[in-house]
């Protein structure tokens, strides 16, 4: 018998001619919080509709410790789901919110009161169960909906993208707070998302979602620093993108020439690109160095001389817009913590560089 808390197999849903989940396979082990992670419109809400039992998939089986659920009703399934619209019920006040499902289930007065107070204390919110919902604040409303769907003890939970209607702020607590829940409740998370920083934070496995199929699966740190397609190289992260034909090709090891005349060393990870394909390359503007002085960045295999079009501050995560002096796209690149560039203006003349190493190439397809 399988140990994973949830598997799905070859999940297929098609309505009519459209397919939104083309023959998704994967394995969620237990304990573990599992995202999905990709576009609107690319199938994740799909997967999570059918994994709850509200959508019949055309083909697969979807499998929760080992057992098949495909017959088994959404109120019977060993499955919980949190929506972005948490669906607290405002006529209840919170411990009537959170022993809801209990007593839809029989239980004795005495065991829901106990069940309440628990998941009050683990939720970091003891002795508001006598409050009103509209006396909570938005990041308190969401732990409550998390412990109303944690003391029915379901083996999995899903989650479709609680945060999406917090302010910013509260979404950046709620990120940490959803991880402490976790493993407090030591219970399989099943995450949606369209915000790659969520999935980043939270999760142990994160699962790229592209029309449809699932373009990777891997940690958050596999993602962003060995993408496997050029998908998941533009969509987790930020990166400059340049596309060309390949002039060189040797042992991983290639040179790019794109439209606009510049010229680029990268490396394509054993993907097995030759002379003559197109190919796109991908380089993170952390992986730049920028320079006042030329001689600064000249060991570099990659380098040119830029001009300053804007700048982007976000305090330690500030950057700048360049254009290069050969012409072409603007290049995005992550300003040091130093201070060295604090005074940087638009219009200044900067150098700039990075390794061969640190510029991820993939076919481009055509000819």
């Amino acid at each position: 018998m399988s140990t994973a808390d949830l598997e799905c197999v070859d999940l297929t849903k098609q309505f009519g001619n459209f397919t939104a989940v083309d023959d998704v396979s994967f394995t969620v082990p237990a304990g573990s919080f599992f995202s999905i992670l990709g576009p609107s419109g690319c199938g994740k809400t799909t997967i999570m509709r059918m994994i709850a039992g509200f959508l019949e998939p055309t083909s697969g089986d979807i499998l929760i410790r080992g057992r098949s659920v495909l017959d088994v009703a959404p109120n019977k399934r060993p499955v919980n789901m949190v929506f972005q619209h948490l669906a607290l019920f405002p006529m209840m006040n919170i411990e009537g919110n959170i022993g809801y499902g209990l007593r839809r289930r029989g239980l004795a007065k005495p065991e829901i009161a106990r069940k309440v107070d628990e998941a009050l204390e683990r939720i970091g919110l003891p002795g508001i169960g006598k409050r009103k919902v509209d006396e909570l604040s938005g990041g308190q409303k969401q732990r409550v909906a998390i412990a109303r769907c944690m003391v029915m003890e379901p083996e999995v939970l899903l989650l479709d993208e609680p945060l999406g209607a917090l302010d910013l702020k509260l979404r950046e607590h709620m990120k940490i707070e959803l991880k402490t829940l976790q493993a407090a409740f030591d219970t399989t998370f099943i995450y949606i998302t369209h915000d790659q920083s969520e999935a980043l934070v939270m999760s142990d496995q994160i699962a790229v979602m592209n029309e449809g199929r699932f373009e990777q699966v891997g940690t958050g740190r596999e993602l962003y620093y060995r993408p496997e397609t050029a998908f998941v190289a533009g969509f987790v992260g930020e990166a400059n993108r340049w596309r060309g034909r390949v002039t060189r090709a040797e042992a991983g090891e290639l040179q790019l020439a794109t439209e606009a005349g510049l010229t680029f060393a990268g490396t394509d990870h054993g993907r097995g690109l030759a002379v003559g394909d197109q190919a796109e390359i991908f380089v993170r503007p952390e992986a730049i160095r920028i320079a006042h002085a030329e001689g600064d960045v000249a060991h570099l295999e990659n380098r040119m001389t830029g001009r300053v079009t804007s700048l982007l501050f976000n305090g330690a995560a500030s950057r700048a817009m360049l254009r290069p002096e050969t012409g072409g796209d603007e290049i995005e690149v992550t300003l040091p913590q130093s201070g060295e560039f604090a005074d940087l203006g638009r219009d200044d003349t900067v150098h700039i560089g990075w390794e061969g190493a640190q510029a991820n190439a993939f076919s481009a397809g055509g000819s």
